[in-house]
């Protein structure tokens, strides 16, 4: 009598995990990978780079994100931003906090003379350190947020030229992310109705109120999924 075969193997999974690829999207249009995120690995190179842009005014920033698409899921985007962040050289940075300047306004407080203390700390600010005072806020009331942006400025005005740029750096890679997980959520706003970055004239210095950057992503710290593209 022939030797029954063993059956063949079952991978077992938890009922959460049935239905479930265990391999990670290596490409654009696979089912785990948002809309946003599948347009920006697919998007042609220059199209992605202007879509970038959008999030973060450094075109080397921008272009180290395109050519190392596409990534497998947000995790790894955000991860990629960060490191290309903290590797861009102090002018590539400042180059970057600059284009902040024509980013979204903080809301009119209705507090005149907080307002018009935020104004002056916001001249010395620039004049001291020559880019924008960059701020990421979540879920502060307008009344709570012109306070903490108040505190925040005359702290950070008694900082050195190095000791900012890193913070200004940190704050920065903090509204960048919450730009690019809306962005690859297929949520962000069309590039057409953002303000152009870096521009300003004499009627708009660097410390006028609509240079505090309002509140943009809820942050919980780098993430743990590593930057896979290298």
């Amino acid at each position: 009598m022939a030797a029954l075969s063993p059956p063949p193997y079952e991978e077992r999974t938890l009922p959460a995990e049935r239905g479930r690829s265990t391999h990670a999207p290596a490409v654009p249009g696979y089912p785990t990978v948002p809309p946003g995120l599948a347009r920006l690995n697919s998007d042609p190179a220059d199209r992605a780079v202007a879509a970038l842009l959008t999030c973060c005014a450094s075109p080397a920033w921008a272009k180290r994100l395109a050519v190392h698409r596409p990534y497998p899921d947000v995790a790894a985007l955000l991860a990629a931003s960060d490191e290309a962040l903290y590797d861009l050289p102090p002018g590539d940075r400042r180059e970057a906090l600059t284009g902040e300047a024509d980013r979204s306004a903080a809301p009119p407080s209705g507090y005149s003379a907080a307002d018009t203390a935020l104004a002056h700390a916001q001249t010395a600010y620039a004049a001291k350190f020559r880019f924008p005072f960059v701020v990421c806020l979540d879920g502060a009331s307008a009344a709570h947020a012109l306070n903490q942006r108040l505190t925040a400025i005359h702290t950070r005005l008694d900082h050195d030229e190095e000791a900012e740029l890193a913070l200004a750096t940190e704050e920065l890679r903090r509204l960048v992310r919450g730009r690019l997980a809306r962005r690859a959520a297929g949520a962000a706003r069309p590039a057409a109705s953002l303000p152009a970055p870096g521009r300003h004239g004499p009627d708009r210095p660097y410390g006028s109120p609509e240079d505090a950057v309002c509140p943009e992503s809820r942050d919980s710290g780098r993430p743990d999924s590593p930057y896979v593209p290298v």
